[in-house]
């Protein structure tokens, strides 16, 4: 799924970009052979003999030994029975972790007669299989996860008929991807309250094939049907389902049955269940419920968790000329998740990590996940995949609708911005794994989910909508929801819906971007003949033609010519060869050409341009990559002039560039930039911007560093300048940074908590390791390293029972599978801290007997280390720890 960019991954991208100024090494010159024109043979059909011409012996020895076989292909699934209406009775044996269920099917054949029904049903023990209402068993067959049912007799495709199932399954884990990772199908969260700080829960995450582990169903994205579940649970808990909560009723054993009703088809996958101690937060959009379900601490901040929800549903619904669907739209917060969200039709699941506060959101909000799984309700839900091969048919959707929020609401620079970034990870992922968007040869479902089918299919989006335009791209989108309401579509449904409302042949597009691999790797030189007056700009294709992989992209393109005064002119050409030069008249040398003026292409691109080009091209550019590409040249520049662009672009309108020029900015003397960054770190409207303000002051050694970081301290809103200006303070002064971090040890945190840890670690205070041991649990992600190295200062500079004692805590984080990837590396990571400190006191200590005090804790720390190796799974995690070394070297 999706996730925040830090400021310095950010940073890293600037200097690591796809665009490249500069050719390093020269291109071979390519040509490409055009046949001659032939002469037409007449032929007379009615005599036509066709027959084999056989290879002759030599030729047949030759090949004698090559095998043919036919591409693979990965088809969508064959429908022999149609799912009209599901219904369920669900119960839990939580102590077992089981489902106790009751599943009445409603079926017909679709189109041939039938006397079989085969359904997925993985982990299942039967009880009973009648017809409804029927007391005859019916007689049924169990293997490979599916039952067949032997239906007695043949059925024709207007007959319906329903069959009922009493049955216990054991939800199990056999698999899972990068996006989803793992198959469960249904999830029990500390079923037996065990732990103290987790909730008691039950979810479900159904998408690819996973809901048939609690129900059974025909698990394939090309059916649909309606649905009932009634769902008994204990009576404390809140319940949530697909459709409309109709009845609520007490049961004399102390628990509750809730009946949810769903009366739109959708596909199984999207079925969903949630169970715990929720606070519900409601409001409305026009007539439509809208639900927010949140731990109970979270209740106040259950809006701001999922902001702008209602304003999403308007945007998407005015755009698509389409009201929502669909008769709620609910949000849920689950602990433990496998994914960072799911569109279950009406209730989409989130993992705990949206679940925070007010004042933490303002670093970081929810939009583009909620938007994401928001758009899904149209593309997903209504119009839905028809097999995996398909995805981005769901998935480039949803990712373009991000860039669409984004766009609406926060202007076209921070679309741009994040249109960069799934820029960048598609090309990651297309190393050594390009693949059509459409792709029927994968080797597995679940690698769908990757950077193809979300950031190159809403890059491809974006692409045909600048191509068609944006009245023509709403009515298509409008047209194809329409036209393909409830089913199950492919990619050809989408252009035929664009070539009915646009009037063109679109096959070219399509058969480029959607059913071959890869991209264009274009070499573009500029020119200008003073003689004639007429620019050139020469485009040559360079892609390398493997796999499916077109030796030439057909591409629209718009090119700009700016003459001195930022005036522009603009052309369009069509690029149709592998290498095309453009001649345009024009009285005077362009001052700056721009090549795909409206930043939609995704490519890769070599250009050269003189540094004057790239100044002017940053003050005059419309566009956030007219700005990237000339901030990252000038990145490089040791010229006093590229200096001064950075000085100006600590005023750019967009935070991101502000923030990479107060990196960039070397000059401590010009009290103008004094000025500016200290307005900068009180007053910048981004907290991130004002984070790096507030640590170029302290790095130019600002006079008033001291007081900047105070007043982040005590006065700014945002968790990141606070934690910023903790540790910031604590290299000023580290009196009053450990007065100012007693303030936040019981601060919820992560980044105040990791600053608070990073001034008590460097006190050195056995008397914080409290404080550490209460936290543990607290802090995650990057912050969890820095927390577990204050850790480890303490826990060296304390006696040897209470560092055992310290020592075994930490091995038990690192061992337990439960905690995140950070946190096990974290504690792993301190382990090996405090061993390295041990060796290299024991190699200085001249009392022997403290010597083989700390020669043993080596070798008993060295020994939890290795069984820490022994039983992590994770091979990012184990890669790490092959790095930690007793020398002074780390990851």
């Amino acid at each position: 799924m999706k996730y925040l960019l830090s400021l310095v991954i950010a940073l890293a991208l600037l200097i690591s970009c796809k665009t490249q100024q500069k050719v390093t090494t020269p291109l071979e010159d390519l040509t490409v052979a055009i046949p001659e024109e032939e002469e037409m043979e007449e032929r007379n059909l009615d005599t036509l003999t066709i027959s084999a011409t056989p290879l002759d012996t030599e030729e047949e020895t030759e090949h004698a030994d090559e095998h043919y076989s036919l591409p693979v292909y990965n088809a969508s699934h064959t429908r022999t029975n149609d799912l009209l209406h599901t219904k369920l009775d669900i119960r839990f044996d939580m102590a077992n972790e089981k489902v106790l269920g009751k599943a009445t099917l409603k079926l017909k054949p679709l189109f041939y007669p039938t006397d079989k029904l085969t359904l997925d049903a993985k982990g299942f023990e039967f009880h009973k299989v009648t017809f409804e209402g029927k007391n005859d068993p019916l007689k049924y067959t169990y293997e490979n996860d599916q039952i067949t049912i032997n239906l007695g007799r043949a059925f024709k495709r207007d007959e319906e008929y329903s069959v009922y199932m009493e049955y216990t399954a054991s939800p199990s884990e056999s698999g899972g991807s990068a996006a989803i990772t793992s198959d469960k199908g249904l999830y029990f969260i500390d079923p037996r309250d065990e732990d103290p700080e987790k909730p008691t829960q039950i979810w479900t995450q159904g998408e690819t094939e996973a809901n048939s582990k609690w129900f059974p169903t025909i698990d394939k994205p090309n059916e649909r049907c309606t649905q009932e579940i009634y769902v008994t649970v204990e009576d404390k808990y809140v319940t949530l389902s697909n459709g409309l909560l109709t009845s609520s009723k007490k049961n004399s054993d102390g628990t509750r049955t809730d009946y949810w009703k769903m009366d739109q088809p959708h596909a199984p996958y999207l079925f969903m269940l949630a169970i715990g101690e929720y606070a519900v937060v409601k409001e409305k959009w026009q007539d439509i419920p809208v639900e927010y379900y949140v731990e109970p601490k979270y209740k106040d901040h259950a809006k701001a968790i999922f902001a702008h929800t209602p304003e999403m549903l308007e945007f998407f619904s005015t755009k698509l000329g389409m009201k929502y669907p669909w008769k709620k739209y609910a949000q849920v917060v689950v602990r433990d998740y496998v994914s960072g969200a799911m569109e279950n039709t009406t209730a989409v699941i989130f993992g705990e990590q949206v679940q925070r506060t007010s004042r933490e959101l303002i670093d970081a909000g929810n939009d583009y996940v909620v938007a994401h799984e928001l758009f899904h309700h149209w593309f997903g839900d209504y119009v839905t995949t028809e097999s995996w091969a398909n995805l981005t048919m769901n998935e480039g959707f949803a990712n373009y609708a991000e860039y669409l929020w984004n766009e609406y609401k926060y202007g076209v620079d921070v679309a741009d911005y994040n249109l960069l970034n799934e820029w960048n990870g598609y090309f990651s992922d297309a190393q050594g794994n390009a693949h059509p968007l459409i792709h029927f040869a994968y080797e597995d479902k679940e690698n769908m989910f990757d950077g193809h089918s979300y950031n190159k299919g809403g890059s491809v989006l974006h692409m045909l909508r600048n191509y068609v335009g944006d009245d023509a791209f709403w009515a298509s989108l409008n047209k194809y929801l329409k036209d393909n309401a409830y089913k199950a579509i492919e990619a050809h449904n989408l252009r035929l819906a664009f070539e009915e409302v646009t009037g063109q042949d679109l096959n070219w597009f399509f058969n480029q971007w959607y059913f071959s691999q890869g991209h264009p790797v274009l070499d573009i030189a500029y020119s200008y003949d003073a003689a004639a007056k007429t620019a050139s700009v020469t485009v040559k294709q360079t892609q390398p033609t493997e796999g499916s992989t077109p030796a030439i992209f057909q591409i629209p393109a718009k090119i700009d010519l700016y003459t001195a005064d930022g005036n522009k002119t603009r052309h369009e050409v069509w690029i149709k060869e592998r290498e095309e030069t453009f001649t345009f008249e024009t009285a005077q040398k362009p001052q700056n050409i721009i090549f795909d003026a409206d930043r939609t292409l995704l490519c890769e691109k070599q250009e050269e341009k003189t540094e004057e080009e790239f100044i002017f091209q940053y003050q005059n550019g419309a566009k956030f990559m007219d700005r990237y590409e000339a901030l990252q040249y000038l990145a490089y520049s040791e010229s006093p002039t590229s200096k001064v662009i950075f000085k100006e672009a600590l005023k750019d309108k967009l935070w991101w560039f502000r923030a990479v020029a107060i990196n960039y900015i070397e000059n401590n003397t010009d009290e103008e930039v004094m000025k500016t960054l200290r307005e900068m770190a009180a007053n910048d409207p981004n907290s991130q911007v004002r984070a790096s303000a507030l640590e170029k002051l302290i790095e130019f050694e600002d006079p008033q560093a001291i007081t900047a970081a105070q007043k982040a301290v005590e006065k700014d809103s945002s968790t990141v300048v606070i934690a910023s200006g903790l540790y910031l303070l604590n290299m000023l002064d580290s009196a009053a940074a450990l007065v100012a971090a007693q303030k936040f040890e019981k601060d919820e945190n992560g980044d105040i908590l990791a600053a608070v840890s990073s001034i008590y670690g460097q006190s050195k205070d056995p008397k914080y390791l409290a404080f550490f041991e209460k936290n543990f649990d607290k802090v995650d992600g990057y912050a969890a390293l820095s927390f577990m190295e204050g850790y480890h200062n303490l826990i060296v500079n304390t006696d040897f029972s209470t560092a055992t004692a310290a020592v075994e805590k930490l091995k038990n984080i690192a061992l337990n599978m439960e905690q995140s990837q950070f946190q096990r590396l974290g504690a792993t990571y301190a382990l090996n801290l405090v061993r390295k400190n041990y060796y290299q006191q024991s190699k200085e200590e001249t009392d022997e007997a403290r010597k083989k005090t700390l020669t043993d804790h080596v070798e008993k720390i060295t020994k939890i280390m290795d069984e820490i190796k022994a039983t992590e799974q994770d091979a990012q995690l184990l890669n790490w720890y092959e790095q930690l070394t007793l020398e002074d070297k780390e990851p």
